[in-house]
């Protein structure tokens, strides 16, 4: 049934509505911890509650916040993505088309779309579901920003090696972790020791596809982060954005200037930034398949018909005024053909 009980402490004698302290259930409220049952006939009778109308259970669960989020940002990592996948294909033609010189005005159509692909581009972290970075990649967790330290790079570390460096972010120094740096590390050690140093400051350390350092930030608290970054002995140091892999502007230049060679650099850069797109669009597809189908397999917990019953017989068997009350108000409307066909449905 879709209406439950509330809890009505009745008098003296009296029974109590409700579920047990024992069987909790999310849409029965819980029986009041003070005994009634053989309570002694000397006892001062306990405060009379006012009866109340019976609640509603309501028919869908209470979704997590977190998993409805998930939805929403994947959605929106699609939407933005097929833009800019309809964007690269028309660049694409364009520059084949400019390559083949078959098409009079290919220049201006080609200026014209690079800047709409680079308008798009730039309302990314708008319009992109805080879920794609600046290469189009796409990642469950929030887009981080890439970034370099001055002067804090495998091979000084290596040269000063042993040292010991302390960090600290925030404006005013804030809390400060500590690293030992060794001769006999690996790159990648020392790139690990760092990450799990700077970790709990909310930045992260990796070694590149070049085997270079570049630290990450989320891209939310990047613009708390970039300037609020203190090393011992140093000082506040000085960070560097590492540029996006998609540069569309360097496209026009290459188109200004003619050359072949130049043009089919655009062309294949297009090409790669339409592959890595297209894998993000089945990541990002994959994860809203993923979240869709566990928001429809969440169902709202079975009402406790047991437990209800139970004390429903217990209070009915019960003569003072608050539990007839109760009873009364919980039985309008409900007739014998409506139970009949809720009984039904189990």
């Amino acid at each position: 049934m879709d209406t439950t009980l509330r809890p009505t402490t009745a008098g003296g004698t009296g029974g109590t509505l409700g579920t047990r302290t024992n069987a909790p259930s999310p849409l029965l409220p819980a029986r009041p911890t003070t005994p009634v049952d053989g309570a002694s006939a000397s006892a001062p009778a306990a405060p009379p509650a006012t009866a109340t109308p019976l609640r509603s259970g309501g028919s869908a669960a209470q979704l997590d916040s977190g998993l409805q989020d998930q939805v929403a940002r994947a959605q929106q990592a699609l939407d933005y993505l097929d833009r800019v996948s309809t964007q690269l294909e028309t660049l694409k033609g364009e520059l084949t088309a400019k390559l083949a010189g078959t098409r009079n005005g290919a220049r201006l159509q080609l200026e014209a779309q690079v800047r709409q692909l680079a308008k798009t581009l730039t309302s990314r972290r708008q319009d992109g579901g805080a879920s794609i970075d600046s290469n189009l990649n796409y990642s469950a967790a929030p887009a981080v920003q890439r970034f370099r330290i001055r002067g804090l790079d495998i091979a000084s570390l290596r040269k000063s090696a042993p040292q010991t460096l302390s960090f600290s972010v925030g404006s005013v120094g804030g809390p400060q972790m500590s690293v030992n740096i060794d001769p006999d590390q690996s790159n990648q050690d020392i790139a690990r020791a760092l990450d799990r140093t700077l970790a709990p400051m909310g930045v992260r350390a990796r070694l590149d596809d070049k085997g270079e350092l570049v630290f990450l930030a989320s891209e939310s608290d990047w613009p708390a982060i970039k300037d609020s970054i203190g090393v011992s002995g140093r000082g506040r140091v000085t960070t560097e954005e590492v540029p996006a892999s998609l540069a569309p502007d360097k496209w026009t230049v290459n188109a200004d200037t003619g050359n072949a060679d130049a043009l089919r650099q655009s062309l294949r850069e297009v090409v790669q930034a339409l592959e890595r797109v297209h894998r993000s669009q089945v990541a990002a597809s994959d994860a809203l398949a993923a979240a869709s189908a566990q928001v429809a397999a969440a169902e709202a917990p079975a009402p406790n018909v047991t437990l209800a019953a139970e004390d429903f017989t217990k209070a009915a068997a019960s003569t003072d005024y608050e539990s007839l009350l109760a009873l009364t108000s919980a039985l309008v409307g409900v007739s014998r053909d409506r139970v009949l066909a809720l009984l039904g449905l189990r």
